[in-house]
């Protein structure tokens, strides 16, 4: 495959001025947006590490590389990364940046292969990659039956799914006694969750939780990823059926009756699109944020001190102190400018992909200030970026701070002896440039 932007290795700078040749006169997103590029213009080139083995290492070199970096992908495949927060804050708020992938250059231009590791999180058709009207309309489907009060009616469901896994937790125990709360608490809750809420046969749910794993892997090969892309719509496309013959009061069913009611609302890719971007959505953001929660505080017994001590408001501090300190999305794809932009002084032609990189954000001491790097429930401002904002607010971002609120606490109180099974420097991370999280968190349950 092409690489879409001239050859650069991770230690070279890359020059915008080889690739645009417009002028980049365009308007500014704001006034701090404009400021002279550092470097007389050159742009620094960092290779992301697809297995993302230290997001929060990869992070602190693109906030020392500047507020732009120009970030080599898999498969040579060139972006940007705006690594300030309010820059990025402006951005994505911004008409300007579209998120339709068919807006990318590298596509048009046939640069982008169908297995390109990275290909699930972006050549899809949902509310997410859509703008304007088009996105509106998409949300609205959603939002009528997926509202505040529907999630807060899942309150009960909720823990009793979370109390029947805690009560199972030491039958799950290895041969030395450690339980991976990862596999057998954080990600059945999330999943049993959302696939109670969208109707999914319980047969069909172990394999969907594999598939929906692999959307957020980047280190699989080109041959497995477009397997892997054919049986998700394959499943998913039994799950429609399924709901289809013997609708229930679930979203699916929700969805099927408002595409039969009116054809032209929503078409048979966009019902199985949409879809496929909740149930992924709905497990891998709580999944990391349950896991990433819990290893903070087993890390951090001043913070676990003040969490198990306080009242229960506490834990909603926890959850986003979380959020931002280690956002469960270390990197997400992608905004293409819908004409020359310039940020931060940085030429951006239109059409380039631009990345919204959360672990990076996430701990901008601009706006978190000089201790971001630490881990404070008690912090006055956990203002983050995790769940973005503007049009294309997360969704379902009540439900996974329900969810994480719950779960978080619950484990504590459950087992108030819950310590760490390894060394916290041999937790593996998850081989993904996009999930930030452990593929395993072994504890000990204690007495």
């Amino acid at each position: 495959m092409p690489p879409a932007s001239p050859p650069a290795s991770a230690g070279d700078t890359f020059d915008p001025r080889r690739t645009c040749g417009h002028g980049c006169g365009s308007r500014n997103l704001e006034q701090r947006m404009t400021r002279t590029a550092s470097s007389e213009g050159h742009i620094p080139v960092i290779a992301l590490d697809p297995r993302g083995t230290d997001h929060h290492a990869e992070a602190a070199r693109l906030r020392e590389l500047g507020p732009v970096v120009r970030v080599r992908l898999p498969g040579n495949v060139m972006a940007w990364s705006v690594t300030e927060h309010a820059l990025l804050n402006d951005m994505i708020a911004d008409p300007r940046f579209s998120k339709d992938w068919r807006n990318w250059s590298a596509i048009i231009r046939g640069e982008i292969e169908d297995g390109w590791p990275l290909i699930g999180m972006v050549k899809v058709t949902n509310m997410v990659t859509s703008d304007g009207q088009e996105h509106r309309r998409l949300r609205k489907l959603v939002t009528q039956t997926f509202t505040p009060r529907r999630v807060q009616e899942m309150r009960p469901r909720i823990e009793h799914i979370i109390d029947d896994l805690l009560d199972a937790l030491p039958d799950r125990a290895d041969v030395d006694g450690s339980v991976d709360l990862r596999r057998h608490f954080a990600h059945p809750v999330p999943m049993q969750v959302i696939c109670e809420l969208f109707g999914v046969p319980a047969h069909e749910r172990r394999r969907l939780q594999e598939l929906m794993d692999n959307i957020f892997r980047s280190d699989l090969p080109p041959e497995e990823v477009t397997a892997s892309q054919i049986e998700q719509y394959q499943l998913l496309g039994r799950v429609v059926e399924a709901r289809r013959d013997d609708p229930g009061d679930d979203l699916t069913s929700a969805l099927i009756a408002a595409r039969e009611a009116d054809p032209d609302a929503l078409s048979e890719e966009e019902l199985v699109g949409t879809l496929l971007l909740m149930l992924s959505a709905g497990q891998e953001t709580t999944l990391s944020l349950i896991t990433n929660a819990v290893r903070a505080l087993l890390t951090h017994p001043d913070q676990r001190a003040l969490a198990t001590g306080g009242d229960a408001s506490v834990w909603a501090d926890v959850v986003e102190e979380t959020l931002r300190w280690d956002a469960p999305i270390g990197n997400f794809p992608f905004r293409y400018p819908l004409e020359d932009v310039e940020i931060a002084g940085v030429p951006i032609p239109k059409g380039e992909a631009i990345m919204a990189p959360y672990s990076a954000v996430g701990r901008d001491q601009r706006q978190h200030g000089s201790d971001a790097d630490r881990f404070d429930i008690t912090r006055e401002r956990h203002r983050h970026l995790a769940f973005s904002h503007g049009p294309h607010f997360c969704l379902g971002a009540p439900l996974a701070r329900l969810e994480a609120g719950l779960a978080i606490p619950a484990v504590f109180r459950r087992y108030p002896d819950l310590s760490l099974a390894v060394d916290p420097g041999a937790l593996v991370p998850v081989p993904s440039l996009f999930s930030n999280s452990s593929s395993t968190l072994p504890v000990r349950l204690g007495n």
